[in-house]
């Protein structure tokens, strides 16, 4: 890290920076190396920290759980911050839930399940955080973030904050505006909900829970689904028709529970992991014509 930025850094209150971050505590895969990790423990840190780093024009990358995020093998050159406890706030408001970019998916859900408020059951179990949740219009079991999403508060590009409602966010399968525009910071969302019964809501949420626990290799590092759906098929229908399953490179491995997953089943590095997402890749363009897409983010 520059001096220069390190020491406007250092004048921001609220700030704690590792200069010797590792990245494999904070993703999905535990694997990558080292980098400058700013944790701000405050919204207006974070606004402040993001702010002079652009001045500086520093190579930055903006960070919540991690969950769907594979850090690279010799680090990143760069600073990484985490929103996660700088945005972490839950707040419920008649039948609306406010929650901070850093929150957990998870404790929104349980937030919306003790005020009675319905709509989020889908997403228990999605292990991200709300602003990258929000990033990729994440979604399982029939629900996506766009379909309870009301409104997203943001840095923008000029550092001023600003919100914009979801229907003007360009919402799509696993997609977003945010991703078009990677040079602003989701600083908190708001889901429109509907009124229901808590016990009810609970148990659709242990059932999810369940569903996951059942069909998914939640034991293992992973990022959840390595692949986006293709149009007209399923990722891991496809892999596993390819004979993909339990394929291994390194400690990378395809998971034998469900192909849809590329996971840790210990001692991977990220090259091994990005190796055999090349070989999966390869092999089902080869057999099936189908060009498949990540929908992992990349730290590099």
């Amino acid at each position: 890290m520059k001096r220069r930025t390190a020491e406007l850094l250092n004048g921001i209150t609220d700030l704690r920076v590792d200069e010797s971050g590792d990245l494999s505590l904070l993703t999905g895969f535990r694997t990558g190396g080292r980098a400058v990790i700013a944790v701000p423990q405050s919204r207006q840190a974070l606004i402040e920290t993001v702010n002079v780093l652009r001045k500086q024009e520093e190579k930055h990358f903006i960070l919540g759980n991690g969950s769907n995020v594979l850090a690279m093998d010799d680090g990143y050159d760069g600073i990484v911050v985490l929103t996660r406890e700088a945005c972490s706030q839950i707040e419920a408001d008649g039948t609306r839930v406010r929650a901070g970019a850093g929150a957990s998916l998870a404790d929104v859900c349980r937030k919306a399940c003790s005020e009675g408020l319905t709509g989020l059951e889908f997403a228990f179990g999605i292990p991200g955080s709300v602003g990258g949740a929000v990033f990729m219009n994440a979604g399982a079991y029939g629900g996506e973030m766009k379909d309870v999403l009301a409104e997203v508060e943001y840095l923008d590009s000029d550092g001023q904050v600003t919100v914009s409602r979801a229907e003007d966010l360009e919402m799509s399968y696993r997609s977003s505006w945010f991703q078009d525009n990677r040079d602003t910071v989701i600083l908190s969302a708001v889901f429109a909900l509907g009124c229901g019964d808590s016990e009810v809501i609970r148990g659709t949420m242990r059932e999810t829970m369940n569903k996951r626990i059942e069909k998914q290799p939640l034991e293992y590092p992973s990022c959840g689904s390595t692949f986006k759906r293709p149009q007209g098929s399923y990722a891991s229908k496809l892999i596993d028709e390819c004979g993909l399953k339990g394929m291994t490179v390194g400690g990378a491995q395809v998971s034998e529970k469900h192909a849809g997953f590329v996971i840790n089943r210990g001692g991977a590095t990220s090259s091994d992991i990005l190796e055999l997402i090349d070989r999966i890749k390869e092999r089902v363009s080869e057999m099936t014509g189908y060009e498949l897409e990540c929908e992992i983010e990349f730290l590099d």
